[in-house]
């Protein structure tokens, strides 16, 4: 597996499982009916923000999308988001997506990286981004409605680089 920046023809196998995975409802804060032309520009931002996948051959197993947090005075602050395909979890795919961001984010020059939104009952990516560092600074209570646990809280995670 690699990471690399993306491309626009990745979108086509990209789109399915971010498609799924908002429909879901459980671990991303995006309207569940998101359409496919919303989560393109979400996705794929303009400079400086970047967009790349975790890819085994030709087949994209994951992806991020990463910038600025803010602008201005707190434009030295970073901030990313990840979707791994569901049909390739368990195989490192968001390590290697979070490890590269943060990388990438170091040497760009970012201070610090903040997730803004981690979902707390999504237990995976929490113990998978304190692995890689990052500290639970605030959880903002009854913040994310999930489908099967009602009102949950999200947590904002940051560390500094």
């Amino acid at each position: 597996m690699r990471v690399r920046d993306a491309d626009p023809r990745d979108w086509p196998s990209i789109w399915p499982f971010m498609r799924d995975i908002a429909a879901a409802g459980e671990t991303f804060s995006w309207d569940r009916d998101i359409s496919e032309q919303r989560a393109r520009q979400r996705w794929f931002p303009a400079p400086p923000g970047r967009t790349v996948v975790a890819v085994d051959g030709g087949t994209v197993l994951g992806t991020a999308v990463s910038g600025p947090n803010h602008e201005g005075p707190a434009g030295h602050v970073a901030t990313a988001s990840f979707m791994v395909d569901p049909a390739h979890a368990g195989r490192g795919v968001g390590r290697a997506l979070g490890q590269h961001v943060l990388d990438r984010a170091r040497a760009d020059g970012f201070r610090a990286m903040q997730f803004n939104a981690v979902v707390e009952t999504n237990t995976r990516a929490v113990a998978l981004w304190r692995s890689l560092g990052m500290e639970i600074v605030a959880t903002l209570p009854q913040a994310f409605r999930h489908p099967e646990h009602g009102y949950v809280g999200l947590h904002v995670m940051y560390q500094l680089l």
